[in-house]
């Protein structure tokens, strides 16, 4: 039989996981790891594979943990609800823990070295799918008749994604909730509505707020 671990995974692996948040994937060393986890190299290599595996699986960990907001506002009934609680739960997130302000996810898709691309393609790859999960319930959105027929759906979902990415740089820069929260509040102040109906847009009796291209 083989030896039994000594120590627990799921807690070595929420420490890694804010290793990583802070000092991003290849701004963490092995040092780093083992140090906030109190695992030696070994035990990390036998629980969790090698580094990028280990990554790997902190970040399944923080979108599950972290992010569950997202798939949570996009069963909001209106479009402009679901964009402001991704907002509003992403402004929240960003400013949570002082030692590592930001998303992980978006800093680590920035830049990278040539070996660090697989991470890197990774994070552009959920990235996309969360865009396309929002792009598909702004389309419903479009057919509930709650956006407009002439609504974009994928330039308001690539609009929402850049919003956030940006609010991820700003908060690892140092700003704080409240400036966040105003950059939420002026975003939504555009956003495009429908408020009667297909049938109000049709007969021209209310005019949309502006579309966001």
């Amino acid at each position: 039989m083989g030896r039994q671990r000594e120590f627990d995974v799921e807690q070595a692996l929420d420490a890694a996981l804010c290793v990583f948040w802070r000092k991003g994937y290849e701004g963490t060393s092995y040092t780093d790891l083992t140090q906030a986890t109190g695992v030696e190299r070994p035990g990390l290599y036998s629980a969790f594979g090698n580094k990028e595996a280990l990554f790997r699986q902190a970040l399944e960990r923080y979108y599950s943990h972290y992010l569950d907001y997202f798939p949570t506002a996009l069963e909001q009934p209106t479009s402009r609800e679901v964009v402001e609680q991704i907002f509003r739960g992403a402004a929240e997130l960003h400013t949570r823990h002082p030692d590592r302000p930001g998303c992980l996810g978006i800093h680590g898709a920035l830049a990278g070295s040539d070996d660090a691309e697989p991470i890197r393609q990774a994070l552009i790859d959920a990235r996309a799918r969360g865009e396309a999960m929002l792009r598909d319930r702004l389309e419903r959105a479009k057919e509930e008749g709650d956006l407009p027929d002439s609504a974009n759906s994928a330039a308001l979902a690539a609009y929402v994604m850049a919003v956030l990415h940006g609010m991820a740089v700003q908060a690892k820069a140092g700003c704080s909730r409240d400036v966040l929260e105003a950059v939420v509040d002026q975003a939504l102040s555009t956003w495009p509505s429908n408020p009667s109906g297909r049938e109000t847009q049709k007969t021209g009796a209310i005019k949309p707020l502006p579309l966001l291209y």
